[in-house]
């Protein structure tokens, strides 16, 4: 067995980018920019009023001497307008400021009387409420570096500056291949020796949060020969193979002879770790293949600790999963020799290891929202001490 270090090392060491890909901004969130993107235009591209009111020239305010209305500004209006000394425009938010005026007063400080305007403000000013040309950004200007991820905010500066395409890194698509004869669906009626499985609902709302929507679903019976041929349809379909289940040493643990049938290179079996020990990681080429115990928490905890960090790295981005450290809210004792995941509640200030900690049980994975890392070596954990956390995505 490996140390948990030593089997994350070695699957960063096996992972490659994918290569770009154009896509349109509307399905781009969550990425990240795999190119500069360039202004092609100046933003905004003329003068605009950033407020509802009247737009003048500052020379042509005199205290107590009326401005004449000549002409009013909606948003979108394409006319050019002109204004003459002594003149205004009743101007909207949006609207281009017209020629000949370089200053905007709300129109709640002001007086208007017929066509005549007086303005109230005391504190006006020259350029007062004008958005000036190309004061977002101007033409040719770099808009955004490669390697941001496009968050909405990203997405919003982006269309709001013409921008419709980019190129980017893709999330990987996945094939889950769940195995075990004993499984059966949700909503079905369990007879004796069967249980309902859950695994693949977890792994692909995991993925979904990581805005991995290319996947596919398997079920392969407990037979080598079987399992062989659905992990080569996997492989030549997915980026990713996730397997639970039969990554064990047992009479029907088929999933590692399978993936040596399948072509698929060893990297490692088994990490000293609980829960998880058993898993397999693999390449083929720059596809992965993940064989993951069958018990569902260790499934998430896995994929929590290394199948999320994978596909992050293959999408050119940073996990989510955020790490602290923090206090211990009760102590925990356990043997040396193996890193423990617990499933844990982070109250902001400390971590209680929670109930149920056994590997097939997943109300207690439910009602987490962190996983307490407690290292090989840590035997007698203290409350109080400083402890890892990984604060699991919500």
């Amino acid at each position: 067995m490996i140390s948990v270090q030593e089997a994350q090392e070695l699957i960063k060491a096996s992972v490659t980018p994918l290569a770009p890909v154009r896509c349109p901004l509307s399905n781009a969130a969550g990425n990240v920019l795999a190119a500069d993107v360039f202004a092609s235009v100046s933003i905004p591209a003329w003068p605009q009023s950033s407020m509802d009111g009247y737009a003048f020239a500052f020379k042509d305010l005199q205290s107590g001497k009326p401005l004449q209305v000549t002409a009013t500004i909606a948003a979108g209006n394409s006319h050019h307008i002109v204004l003459t000394a002594g003149t205004a425009a009743r101007i909207f938010t949006g609207a281009p400021v017209p020629d000949g005026a370089d200053t905007v007063v709300m129109q709640e400080k002001t007086i208007l009387n017929g066509n005549e305007l007086l303005i109230t403000d005391d504190s006006i000013r020259e350029g007062l409420n004008v958005r000036l040309h190309g004061s977002e950004i101007t033409a040719g200007e770099l808009a955004m570096h490669a390697g941001t991820l496009l968050v909405p905010a990203a997405i919003g500066f982006l269309a709001g500056i013409g921008v419709d395409e980019v190129l980017v890194y893709p999330r990987p698509s996945v094939s889950i291949i769940v195995t075990g004869n004993e499984l059966q669906a949700p909503g079905t009626a369990l007879e004796k020796g069967q249980v309902y499985e859950s695994n693949s609902y977890q792994l692909t709302a995991a993925l979904q949060q990581l805005q991995v929507t290319a996947i596919t679903l398997y079920h392969a019976a407990d037979n080598l020969e079987t399992l062989t041929q659905i992990l080569k349809t996997a492989l030549a379909q997915s980026n990713v193979v996730l397997l639970t289940g039969g990554v064990s040493v047992g009479d029907y643990d088929f999933v590692v002879a399978a993936a040596n049938n399948a072509g698929v290179t060893q990297v490692f079996h088994k990490i000293k770790q609980k829960p998880g020990k058993p898993l397999f990681f693999g390449t083929k080429g720059n596809k992965l293949v993940f064989g993951l115990p069958g018990n569902p928490a260790s499934v998430l905890t896995c994929f929590y600790e290394y199948v999320e960090m994978a596909l992050q790295q293959m999408a050119n981005s940073s996990s989510n999963i955020k790490k602290m450290q923090v206090p211990l809210q009760a102590a925990y004792k356990k043997p040396a020799g193996l890193t423990h995941f617990l499933k844990g509640w982070f109250d902001g200030v400390g971590v209680l290891p929670l109930q149920a900690q056994e590997s097939y049980r997943l109300r207690s994975f439910a009602n987490a929202n962190c996983l307490i890392k407690l290292e090989e070596e840590c035997t007698n954990c203290d409350k109080g001490s400083l402890t890892e956390i990984h604060l699991l995505p919500v």
